[in-house]
């Protein structure tokens, strides 16, 4: 029988530690209604006691997201009256509160950090939750540095806490130090004590990211009886992160015969609440990270994109729509084969090509993508339009078709504090066409005068910059995601300008909004 398995976010707390990731009230706020929206468990909603600002945020989010029995809010208190009365003061206004407080069991940090003994350690720990079970019922505590304790000395600290009132045992790996094979050896045997103690104690792993091993720790953790995990957004927070949250759940899904354990995450909110983390703080995710990265549901590889269109599980465990992404996005590069490019051709309407017609094509398609780097639907529509042409064919039905692309001629961009603005001349057809718009930046500008041309309600909803080359001529890429109709569009474009990139990215989006709503070829 499966297991429940408790999900904890602590995104908004320890996530928002890393150096930058601040978050303001409203941000806060938003992040957690699409915590909730996700299925989280627990939100740990910050660090009450460290500004008014973040106990403000806390209490928002206790009144307006814990509204409801179906989540718990908490934050975090060190074992001191001051802490626990911040954290009782901003939590309690949620349906379902929890007092969570932290303590180090280790050597280094009862001797080095709070220079006490282990006996006066171990008392303050107690009297701490003695008093936090005078505010609420719910209380968590949290074992510091438990992954390098003396054994014993960890289990006379839970055993005694739990014997004052902790109705929740949490177990950090603080410092990334454990090992899979070692910290799922821990929990068994705390884990064996505990459910002898009082089974109705849930108990609970942090693990952090600093030998990379946080999520096969965190699994480790649940096959040896963890009742609960501890994880953020794109595993962000101190130092290398924490385990990532849609690793581990993904990885509870995929692996249910092995793990015996699921949790109540809506997984099909992931990417949704993974750009909302990454936009609002400002931590971009690594292109190839597991589930959440660009790449990976990406397949350019032309022996990948074979295999795949012959069977999907040939390189894909996982559907992404499972995660709330469109089905598996097969990139048209210099290193796809024929079966990929075919493929997308026949899904264009042009599936009645001679083996001649298609290597000619296929020919221009390799000369197109060692400088285009990436090739989209539309400019497979160029080329066959120019194949045509070139062979004195004429096809009306292509030429139509390809007459509804645009395609960049030249741009202004004029960048100051008062009026940045934006002049752009397209090509659309035989057609040319030329606007002019202000905005709040020079992107916005560029955008805005973009639009005014293909006259479309378009919403932009991410705008990403990053370097793939070094020195003075480097390429900038430019990726954006759009909205139109209620339905996703990405697309990429590079550039050693990257005005011109951007440019580029937007008008790649807009002509993959014109194919998909042109009908196919007949």
């Amino acid at each position: 029988m499966s297991r429940k398995i408790w999900v904890f976010d602590t995104t908004l707390r320890d996530g928002e530690q890393v150096p930058g990731a601040k978050l303001n009230l409203s941000e806060k706020l938003e992040v957690a209604q699409q915590l909730k929206k996700l299925q989280v468990d627990i939100i740990e909603a910050g660090f009450p006691a460290s500004s008014e600002g973040d106990f403000n945020a806390v209490k928002e989010i206790a009144q307006k997201v814990g509204n409801t029995d179906d989540i718990t809010i908490t934050a975090l208190a060190r074992a001191v009256k001051a802490d626990i009365d911040s954290v009782y003061h901003s939590v309690k206004h949620a349906e379902k509160p929890l007092i969570h407080m932290v303590l180090g069991t280790s050597d280094i940090h009862v001797e080095k950090k709070f220079g006490k003994s282990k006996n006066q350690i171990l008392d303050i720990g107690v009297e701490a939750v003695k008093y936090a079970k005078t505010l609420l019922p719910d209380v968590q505590y949290s074992t510091e540095d438990a992954s390098r304790s003396d054994f014993e000395y960890l289990w006379s600290t839970i055993e005694a806490v739990v014997k004052a009132g902790a109705t929740m045992i949490n177990v950090p790996d603080t410092v990334g130090f454990a090992e899979p094979e070692e910290f799922g050896e821990l929990i068994f045997k705390l884990n064996d004590r505990l459910k002898n103690l009082n089974d109705q104690v849930l108990l609970s792993v942090h693990c952090h990211n600093d030998l990379g091993m946080a999520t096969a720790n965190t699994l480790a953790a649940v096959k040896n009886g963890a009742d609960k995990v501890e994880c953020t957004i794109n595993g962000i927070g101190e130092r290398a992160g924490n385990a990532a949250l849609e690793e581990v759940v993904m990885a509870l899904n995929t692996r249910a015969s092995v793990y015996g354990a699921h949790t109540n995450i809506n997984s099909k909110e992931i990417m949704n609440t993974s750009r909302l983390v990454s936009s609002l703080m400002g931590l971009e995710v690594q292109v190839n990270k597991a589930i959440t990265g660009d790449n990976a549901f990406a397949h350019s590889s032309g022996i990948h994109q074979d295999g795949l269109l012959k069977s999907r599980d040939a390189y894909e465990i996982i559907n992404p729509t499972e995660v709330g992404l469109d089905d598996m996005e097969l990139v048209l590069t210099a290193r796809s084969g024929r079966h990929a490019v075919k493929d997308t051709l026949r899904k264009l309407g042009f599936g009645q090509l001679t083996e001649e017609q298609f290597e000619a094509i296929f020919a221009e398609f390799l000369i197109l993508a060692d400088k285009k780097k990436e090739v989209y639907n539309y400019d497979l529509y160029v080329i066959v339009k120019n194949y045509f042409a070139g062979q004195n064919e004429h096809n009306q039905s292509v030429q139509d078709y390809a007459d509804n692309f645009y395609e960049l001629v030249d741009l202004q961009v004029v960048s100051n504090t008062m009026f940045p603005s934006a002049s752009i001349k397209v090509k659309k057809g035989n057609d040319v066409l030329k606007s002019s718009a202000v905005g709040t930046g020079p992107i916005d500008a560029l955008y805005s005068a973009i639009l005014e041309i293909v006259d479309m309600d378009i919403t932009l909803l991410e705008y990403k910059i990053s370097s793939v080359s070094r020195g003075k001529e480097a390429l900038g890429k430019v990726k954006v995601v759009v909205e139109f109709n209620g339905v996703k569009y990405n697309a990429n474009a590079t550039d050693t300008d990257v005005i011109k990139a951007s440019a580029l990215a937007y008008i790649n989006a807009v002509n993959n909004i014109v194919v998909e709503n042109l009908l196919p070829v007949s």
